[in-house]
């Protein structure tokens, strides 16, 4: 029979089915058809699963590419920590030999041999010696200026030994005088004399320092390397006037005069008599 115009036309178009992706719709089971121009909610490119659910997204390159890196760095950091251990336990154990430190500090002595200037033939008896301490406090600073901008004080504690001694070079003729049964002995001496102070520089310390402003830019462009001579000088004159008034020379008298009247005896004499000159 002929067609009439328009009876066996499609009414709706059902969208086409993949194979082996999708079953063909049972009698009486209803389909939604999308509208026209309505892209399927699974994507234009995938089809949906056999159950119905879409495929899940497959992970992109650079979230790959980052759990791969932070694998290596992981395995990376975890070897070299191993190494480490092992090579310290090897060291601890005497297996290892000891690694230097690439970064050590280093000392580098450049200085000349000493020279022998002059000797010098001593003949001095050192009878006592005093052992001083004194702080020094010395500040240097310019009329209207403040402080924070042109000062330079210093606090040293200085420690230092001052010697009493006799010169035996300075007896002269007629010092010594002796009876004839050489029992009985008489003995002129120098008076004893103070040396000068001699810091000892491992018990001496700046114990503080304050600089200005101007001070310390002024070391920046020309640093003076003798500036704690005058503070050294300063310690020293102070603990030579210190050992003038302590009594030290008086110990000196009668140290010598012990040295020698042990001495004489020895040689026999029974009377020993022992003054000083006056220096």
């Amino acid at each position: 029979m002929a067609p009439s115009n328009g009876v066996n036309e499609p009414t709706r178009e059902f969208p086409e089915f993949a194979a082996g992706r999708a079953e063909p719709p049972r009698p009486g089971q209803e389909i939604d058809v999308p509208l026209e121009g309505a892209e399927p909610a699974y994507g234009p490119a995938e089809p949906p699963g056999g159950d119905g659910t879409p495929p899940p997204a497959a992970p992109t390159a650079g979230v790959a590419g980052s759990r791969l890196f932070g694998c290596g760095l992981f395995t990376l950091v975890a070897v070299i920590g191993l190494a480490v251990v092992l090579i310290l336990g090897l060291q601890g154990a005497g297996l290892w030999p000891h690694l230097r430190n690439p970064f050590g500090k280093e000392q580098t002595d450049r200085s000349q041999p000493p020279l022998l200037t002059s000797i010098q033939d001593l003949s001095r008896y050192v009878a006592a010696e005093g052992n001083f301490q004194v702080v020094v406090d010395l500040q240097n600073d310019r009329k209207y200026v403040p402080d924070f901008l042109l000062n330079d004080r210093t606090l040293f504690v200085g420690a230092g030994t001052v010697e009493a001694y006799v010169d035996f070079s300075k007896i002269g003729e007629g010092a010594i005088t002796e009876s004839a049964d050489h029992k009985t002995v008489e003995i002129k001496l120098p008076a004893p004399q103070l040396d000068q102070a001699h810091l000892d520089l491992e018990k001496s310390y700046v114990f503080a320092e304050k600089r200005g402003l101007l001070n310390r830019l002024g070391e920046v462009f020309g640093n003076d390397p003798n500036r704690q001579k005058v503070v050294y000088q300063t310690a020293e004159e102070r603990i030579t006037a210190a050992a003038r008034d302590s009594g030290l020379a008086a110990r000196a008298r009668e140290n010598t005069q012990k040295m020698l009247e042990g001495l004489l005896r020895s040689l026999g004499y029974e009377k020993i008599t022992i003054t000083y000159t006056t220096p």
